[in-house]
C-alpha cells in the first residue's frame, strides 16, 4: 500500500530537476552560427515592420482606386449626354435660323427642314439611337410594339396592320415603342 501512495504522491525532487533542466535548456547558450534569440526576435520585428507597411500601403492604394471609380462615376451620370447635346446643337441653330427668316417661301421652307431632319437624324445615328419602325405584316412584337387596337384584316392575326407612330431605342434598349394597330384572329 505504502508503493502506491508513493506513487500518487508527487516527488519534489523529480520536479524540480525537470524544471531546472527546463530552466537550463533555455539558458543555454546557442551553438555559434546560429542567431540567438534576441537575434531573431528583432529579425522578425524587422519583417513584421515591413509587412505593415505594405499592407498600409497597399490599402491606401486600393481606396485611391475606390474613390477614383466613385469620381469617374459620378462624371460619367453628369456628362452622359454630353454627346447627344453636342450632336443637337446645331439643330436647335437651323430652326431658329429658318425662324429669321422674314419672307420664307415654302421652297426655302421645306429645304430648310429637310436640311435639318438630315442634321437630326446624323445626330440619332451617331448616338446609336435607333428607329422602330414596323413593316405592315410583320408580327406583332410586344417588346418593341403597343397596339392600341386589333382591327379586322385580311392577314394573320398578330400582324401589323398601320403603323400609328415609330418607335425608337438607344443601343439595345427601348425607349419608346411603335405605336401600331394589329390584325384581329379570325
Amino acid at each position: 500500500m505504502q508503493d502506491q501512495e508513493n506513487k500518487d504522491v508527487p516527488n519534489p525532487a523529480e520536479d524540480e530537476t525537470v524544471q531546472v533542466s527546463g530552466a537550463a535548456g533555455a539558458a543555454a547558450p546557442a551553438p555559434e552560427g546560429t542567431p540567438g534569440l534576441e537575434e531573431q526576435l528583432s529579425a522578425t520585428e524587422a519583417k513584421l515592420a515591413e509587412m505593415h507597411d505594405a499592407f498600409m500601403r497597399a490599402k491606401a492604394e486600393g481606396e485611391n482606386i475606390r474613390r477614383r471609380a466613385q469620381e469617374d462615376v459620378a462624371k460619367a451620370h453628369k456628362f452622359a449626354i454630353e454627346s447627344f447635346a453636342e450632336a443637337m446643337v446645331p439643330v436647335r441653330d437651323s430652326l431658329e435660323m429658318a425662324l429669321k427668316v422674314e419672307t420664307p417661301t415654302v421652297e426655302s421652307l421645306r429645304e430648310g427642314v429637310e436640311m435639318t431632319l438630315k442634321q437630326l437624324s446624323s445626330a440619332f445615328d451617331r448616338n446609336r439611337l435607333v428607329e422602330v419602325m414596323p413593316a405592315v405584316g410583320d408580327k406583332l412584337d410586344p417588346m418593341k410594339h403597343q397596339a392600341v387596337a386589333v382591327v379586322p384584316a385580311d392577314q394573320e392575326a398578330n400582324t401589323v396592320v398601320n403603323v400609328l407612330q415609330k418607335g425608337y431605342m438607344i443601343a439595345d434598349r427601348l425607349l419608346r415603342p411603335a405605336i401600331v394597330t394589329a390584325a384581329q384572329a379570325k
